[in-house]
C-alpha cells in the first residue's frame, strides 16, 4: 500500500485518536504492532494519517487498547478504509487544501458552531459577496482561481440542506453586518439572504451587538465541528497564514467554554433577527 502524500485533516484526526488510545493503554508502537500482527511502520503510518485501515483491524486495535467506549469505536469505524470521495474532491489541486479540509469536516459533522467577528459565515455568503472578498486579496488572484474558490464556497452550503441536515449555530458580530462588502446592493442582498437562512429549523444565528464591548475570542474566526463522538471533534481557526486545526481534549473543552461564553453575551434569536433587519433597512 502506497502511503498518502498529503493526508487530509480528517485522516490525520483519525490517526491522532488512535495514537491517544495507544498511549492511554501504555503501549509502544512496536508492542501495538506485535499484538496486531503487523510491523511498527504500519502503526506509525496509520497514526500519521498516511495509511488507511480496515474496520476489522480498527476494532481489533480498539480491543488491544482496551477502549470501552462503543460510541467512539463506532465513530472511528465509520472513518476506516480508503479516502471517501466527496463533492469537494473535484476542487483538489485547484483551491487551497485548507478549503477542502474545512468542507470535509463540515460534511461529516453532526453539528457546527461558529464565531465570526469580521465576516459573514462562509457557507452563507452570496456569490457577489464572496467574489468581492476574493478580489481584495493581495497579490490579486487569477480570475479562474477566484471563480473556483467562489464555486467551492457556495457548494459548502449543501450541509445545511442535505438529508438529514447538519445543525448549525452561528454567532456573528454586528460589525460584520455593517461592512458593505461589494457595495450597498451586494450588502443588502447578503443580509436578506442571511435572514432567509436564519429561518431554517436547523439554523440558529445570534448577533453580538456593539454594546457588548469585549468578549472571549473577539477578533477570531472559529469553526467547531462536532463528531458522532465528542472525542473526534475538531476546531478550525482562520489565520493570516491559513487554517489552523485543534483536536486535543483540553483544547476542545476550552473552545466549548469560550463559545458558550460568547453565546451568553449575544442577542437571542428573535432579537438577532431584528438587528439584521434594522441594518438591512438602512441600506
Amino acid at each position: 500500500m502506497a502511503p498518502r502524500q498529503t493526508p487530509t485533516v480528517r485522516q490525520r484526526r483519525f490517526g491522532s485518536e488512535l495514537r491517544r488510545l495507544r498511549e492511554a493503554a501504555g503501549l509502544s508502537a512496536p508492542r501495538a504492532a506485535e499484538l496486531l500482527g503487523t510491523d511498527r511502520t504500519t502503526i506509525s503510518n496509520v497514526e500519521a494519517g498516511r495509511f488507511g485501515i480496515s474496520e476489522q483491524r480498527l476494532r481489533r486495535l480498539a480491543g488491544i487498547y482496551e477502549c470501552d467506549d462503543p460510541t467512539l469505536i463506532d465513530a472511528l469505524a465509520a472513518m476506516t478504509g480508503g479516502r471517501s470521495s466527496g463533492w469537494w474532491d473535484e476542487y483538489r489541486g485547484k483551491v487551497p487544501p485548507d478549503f477542502l479540509d474545512v468542507a470535509e469536516l463540515e460534511h461529516h459533522a453532526t453539528s457546527l458552531r461558529t464565531l465570526q467577528t469580521a465576516h459573514i459565515p462562509g457557507m452563507f455568503q452570496v456569490e457577489d459577496h464572496a467574489r468581492a472578498l476574493f478580489d481584495l486579496f493581495i497579490p490579486s488572484l487569477p480570475r479562474l482561481e477566484v471563480e473556483l474558490r467562489i464555486a467551492q464556497r457556495l457548494a459548502r452550503h449543501t450541509v445545511i440542506t442535505k438529508t438529514p441536515p447538519v445543525t448549525y449555530r452561528g454567532v456573528i458580530h454586528e460589525a460584520a453586518l455593517h461592512m458593505q462588502v461589494g457595495g450597498r446592493r451586494v450588502a443588502k442582498e447578503q443580509l436578506d439572504h442571511l435572514l432567509e437562512e436564519g429561518e431554517r429549523e436547523n439554523v440558529t444565528l445570534l448577533i453580538i451587538p456593539f454594546s457588548v464591548g469585549g468578549f472571549p475570542m473577539a477578533g477570531d474566526s472559529v469553526l467547531y465541528a462536532a463528531a458522532a463522538s465528542s472525542h473526534l471533534d475538531t476546531v478550525q481557526l482562520d489565520t493570516p497564514i491559513g487554517a489552523v486545526f485543534f483536536d486535543s481534549p483540553t483544547q476542545l473543552a476550552n473552545f466549548r467554554r469560550r463559545l458558550d461564553a460568547v453565546e451568553q453575551v449575544a442577542l437571542d434569536p428573535r432579537r438577532s433577527r431584528d438587528r439584521i433587519l434594522e441594518i438591512a433597512k438602512d441600506l
